[in-house]
């Protein structure tokens, strides 16, 4: 009797061990302050950090202000998926919101994040670079210069 109770043990032991596992990259977002009317949307990165699927079946907001967005894909082990977050930065004044995360992870099946901030009409521009388009002249010169680097590397 007392080795099958060590081997079951031993067994639930080794399930255990050998799991799916969720884990975020940070579990709570702050915004910061921020104008009203601005970007309200947000990326949570989730990875499985263990050696099976991981399948993020609902994620719930605290309240209707904030709206998630998932896929129930299975995250692969050792691979990553982003939660996105919306938040209505209509509404002024502090906000802090919890976001409930329903998984297949044995031990943590229900995981807790957060987004805060401050939506004020007095807050700070938010000046955002333009992106800048490589054109298929940028890159040429690039790859020339890449090249005549590597040569003269090499020369020496």
């Amino acid at each position: 009797m007392k080795k099958l109770i060590a081997g079951i043990a031993l067994f639930g032991t080794f399930a255990i061990a050998s799991a799916q596992t969720i884990t975020f990259d940070k579990t709570t977002f702050d915004y910061g302050t921020i104008k009203p009317s601005s970007d309200g949307t947000r990326f949570f990165t989730v990875t499985n950090t263990g050696d099976k699927p991981l399948v993020i079946s609902n994620v719930k907001p605290s309240c209707g202000c904030t709206t998630p967005e998932f896929s129930t894909d299975p995250v692969m082990p050792g691979k990553s998926a982003k939660i996105k977050v919306g938040y209505n930065t209509a509404l002024n004044g502090p906000f802090n919101k919890m976001i409930e995360v329903f998984s297949n992870d044995p031990s943590n099946s229900r995981s807790v994040i957060y987004i805060k901030g401050n939506v004020d009409a007095n807050a700070a521009e938010v000046a955002v670079a333009p992106a800048k388009v490589e054109t298929p002249v940028d890159a040429k010169a690039a790859k020339k210069a890449a090249k005549a680097a590597k040569k003269a590397t090499a020369a020496k």
